[in-house]
């Protein structure tokens, strides 16, 4: 109880990003941005222990940060939200933290074809939060943009980072590689764009679970995408138990094609000053 009146109470307004960084992360329409105060953001986590520290990995334009304090149920006692992108870190951090003090944006800068360019720069970098910290660790629309050693890197860094009994909500495209029987043992990914293979990125469902269970993760919920082959949402724990089966996925055939910007994408919103 003391510790749910400590915590920070939610802004009734909040800035909306600008159309540019919006479209840029595929979510142009400004219903995809709000939330209706006393809302959960994740209907199953009503703990309010679940929103003592959210890592917000792949925050983008901030728009699960915004949804989170617009909600204010209940409203996150930490947040660090990161991003590859500078320009939507830098909006972040101009419009969202001076109104929610609790929240860090952290630019990682990490190479990226479209999104962070530099042949310099590093491909991973670790989470900046400590051991055991993370209560719960979100990760939206990421997975399906890292090469596949990039994922086995992340997914040993949301192991270190998460609490016990704390939860990972990620997205990722899946395939059954047992019917391509062209691919090596240790092809386990599929890559749509020859130029730039963060594109999108598709994971053997086996490959995945096992390199879960590897590094003593499972997966506890399963939600099959909307449009066949589409994201998937799992929920996942650090618990050495095996993960549960994953459905098969029967919904309609449709397109959601990744946006393409009418400039480069590393300049949109800007450079940090």
């Amino acid at each position: 109880m003391i510790a749910d009146v400590m915590r920070p109470r939610a802004p009734r307004t909040l800035p909306l990003p600008p159309l540019e960084l919006r479209e840029l992360v595929g979510l142009p329409d400004s219903v995809d941005w709000d939330q209706r105060p006393g809302e959960h953001v994740f209907p199953t986590l009503r703990d309010p222990d679940a929103y003592d520290l959210i890592l917000d990995f792949g925050c983008g334009c901030g728009r699960i940060a915004r949804k989170l304090a617009l909600a204010g149920a209940p409203v996150p006692r930490q947040y660090v939200g990161t991003d590859l992108h500078a320009g939507m870190i830098k909006w972040c951090n101009e419009n969202l933290q001076p109104v929610m003090p609790q929240y860090e944006f952290v630019h990682q800068n990490i190479q990226n074809a479209g999104l962070n360019p530099g042949d310099a720069l590093p491909t991973t970098l670790p989470f900046p939060v400590a051991d055991d910290s993370v209560s719960l660790l979100v990760a939206h629309s990421v997975f399906t943009h890292l090469t596949e050693s990039q994922a086995g890197f992340y997914l040993r860094e949301a192991r270190r980072v998460l609490q016990p009994g704390g939860l990972m909500v990620a997205t990722f495209f899946l395939f059954e590689k047992r019917y391509l029987p062209m691919m090596q043992r240790s092809q386990n990914a599929l890559y749509i764009n020859p130029v730039d293979p963060s594109n999108a990125v598709i994971f053997d469902r086996e490959w995945l679970l096992a390199a879960l269970s590897w590094r003593g993760l499972r997966v506890t919920a399963a939600e099959p995408p909307a449009i066949r082959g589409f994201q998937w949402q799992l929920e996942i724990q650090r618990d050495p138990r095996p993960s549960i089966a994953l459905p098969e996925d029967h919904a309609p055939f449709g397109r959601k094609p990744p946006p393409v910007p009418d400039r480069p994408a590393h300049l949109a919103g800007g450079w940090p000053t």
